[in-house]
């Protein structure tokens, strides 16, 4: 029996974050990683979906990083672990953009994610921050970020 799309989805988001982190560790493009297939293969070949992800993140970073930078309070961009910031960026990409994925799984995944791959604290780090992002979001103040108005 083949896996249903909530675990396709969580396995895409695994390889994206592979992929982003490696884009850290050696400054190459995700478009370079993609196409030279130099990203780690032990999920397979990547989904759709995983792809959409990384070249959203990779396409909207200026915004996706403000967002993050207004949310997360006394930490600079800078200053985060590359997994923790990898995560927030995928999760921050799906909630600004991925309109038909609810926050509150984007907030879920992303919390698995750092439990998985980050530091002690970075599961409370990511929550604290998605928490907070979501929470402007429901009151309206997230709305029109990034733009002139």
């Amino acid at each position: 029996m083949p896996p249903g799309p909530m675990l396709e989805r969580s396995k895409a988001r695994r390889q994206a974050l592979n992929i982003l982190y490696q884009r850290e560790i050696t400054g190459d493009a995700v478009t370079r990683i993609l196409a030279e297939g130099s990203y780690n293969d032990e999920g397979g070949e990547p989904s759709e979906f995983c792809r959409q992800l990384v070249l959203g993140v990779e396409s909207n970073q200026e915004r996706i990083d403000e967002t993050i930078s207004a949310t997360s309070e006394n930490w600079s961009i800078g200053r985060m672990p590359l997994v923790d910031r990898s995560i927030l960026r995928l999760a921050v990409f799906e909630i600004l953009y991925a309109q038909d994925i609810p926050d509150s799984v984007s907030i879920n995944e992303a919390v698995e994610l750092a439990k998985c791959y980050g530091g002690d604290d970075s599961s409370k780090f990511v929550n604290g921050v998605l928490g907070r992002l979501a929470e402007r979001f429901a009151t309206g103040e997230g709305a029109g970020q990034g733009s002139d108005g």
